[in-house]
């Protein structure tokens, strides 16, 4: 169905490669809005009251809008930037420029979907079409063997079926050009700082990489990481490392943002283990896109459950939300040399490694017994890769109330004598 216009709602699918919504739109309308909105509400406060988006994320994400209205330019179109809410800003643009159809990707978790719903009844009423895709996993939605209502509660269930029934999809190729904005469109490309909080911090000097947002810088860190330095081939052995620009490969911000899609990262795998080798390291970096989509699809089943106190099990423990406790634990003054540096590199940096994300998280429900979901949101409001889906299913399995059949509790010393036994990670963020 042809368009006159049509509007292209960028949301967590911040690039112009493999891009179903992006493609719809570019092959269907005469003219096309592309828009991003800087949803005021995300930067607002937590429940426990911390800044929903940090200054790390913050920044990560303006670079990462900018970079994407780079790109459309480039295609002879660019994005329109506003701040304020997708469902009352969206509807106000189809009303001045008469247009028939929105395209977006769809999300999972419950404030982007309360968004969409605000939204479709708004454009309904306006008897405008609202179109969604799915875009965000390695394995499309439709093609994983199993209703979201029987996605199994283990994950190695969950990856031995996927990768026994269902298929990786062929990326969706970068349009050569775009339809044109409308000509009396303005704002283009101007992110308005005036509405957002001001920036003052930058990650530390100390950060094991300095994080750039966008779709380019995206692009660039895969060609280093797998071409260039050739860490692809030692993932495995190097993952669990603490200190380094490669001993893991830190795409987690691009993924978060969808300034790369977890497909081209998969086919671009497979051209190193063509051109150069194929080991254990190389699946195991598609192990790890197979657990994010994981989460993903445990929250389309689970859907808020996962961010409630007591997550997926009934029974109900006794977490206490204990502010001193809290404090101590995310000031990195805990008194264990190990939390206290991770915590520390998490608060000058906005990073934070996979193995210490687990340690951290284990120490403060385990042992601390304060409510997990303080730390899932202090890590919310500073981690500069934060996704909802990993995030909080992340902690929620580390707590206990989430999908970990085994209930584990980290033994912290253990895993500092194992991962750091030399002390470097603790003397680097600890000694002054």
């Amino acid at each position: 169905m042809k368009h006159k216009t049509g509007i292209l709602w960028f949301r967590n699918d911040l690039r112009i490669h493999d891009n179903e919504a992006l493609q719809a739109a570019s092959t269907t309308c005469e003219t096309l809005i592309p828009v991003y909105i800087f949803d005021e509400r995300q930067f607002g406060e937590t429940h426990f009251g911390f800044p929903k988006t940090g200054e790390y994320r913050q920044r990560f994400l303006m670079e990462s809008v900018e970079n994407l209205h780079q790109n459309l330019e480039k295609l002879q179109s660019g994005l329109y930037i506003e701040y304020g809410t997708p469902e009352e800003i969206i509807p106000k643009l189809a009303k001045t420029f008469d247009a028939t159809v929105v395209f977006a990707h769809e999300e999972i978790t419950q404030e982007e979907t309360d968004v969409e719903d605000a939204l479709t009844k708004r454009l309904e009423e306006l008897e405008v079409r609202f179109e969604t895709f799915w875009g965000s996993t390695l394995y499309h939605a439709d093609d994983i063997p199993f209703e979201f209502d029987q996605v199994p509660d283990v994950f190695t269930a969950f990856r031995k079926k996927v990768e026994k029934y269902a298929s990786i999809r062929q990326e969706i190729p970068s349009p050569i050009s775009m339809p044109p904005l409308p000509v009396d469109l303005g704002k283009v490309g101007v992110i308005p700082l005036e509405k957002l909080p001001k920036i003052e911090k930058k990650q530390s000097e100390k950060a094991a990489i300095q994080f750039e947002g966008g779709e380019d810088a995206a692009l660039e860190h895969m060609q280093t990481y797998f071409w260039e330095n050739d860490q692809l081939k030692v993932y495995k052995e190097t993952r669990n490392g603490l200190l380094g620009a490669d001993y893991s490969s830190k795409f987690s911000a691009w993924l978060a943002n969808g300034c790369i899609s977890p497909r081209r990262v998969y086919f671009e795998i497979k051209r190193y283990e063509a051109e150069r080798v194929a080991n254990d390291s190389t699946y195991w970096l598609i192990f790890e896109l197979i657990w994010r989509d994981y989460f993903k699809f445990i929250f389309c089943k689970y859907e808020h459950k996962l961010f409630q106190v007591h997550g997926i099990h009934p029974e109900k423990l006794d977490w206490k939300q204990d502010w001193k406790k809290f404090n101590r634990w995310a000031k990195g003054v805990t008194g264990l040399d190990f939390v206290d540096a991770n915590m520390r590199e998490l608060n000058e940096t906005g990073f934070m490694s996979n193995r210490g994300r687990q340690n951290v998280a284990s120490y403060f429900a385990k042992q601390l017994n304060v409510d997990w979901r303080m730390g899932a949101e202090y890590f919310e409001s500073l981690l500069i890769d934060y996704d909802p889906c990993s995030n909080y299913g992340n902690w929620a399995y580390v707590s206990g109330v989430g999908n970990d059949p085994r209930d584990r509790m980290f033994n912290v010393q253990g895993q500092t004598e194992r991962y750091d036994p030399n002390g470097d990670y603790r003397r680097y963020w600890l000694e002054k």
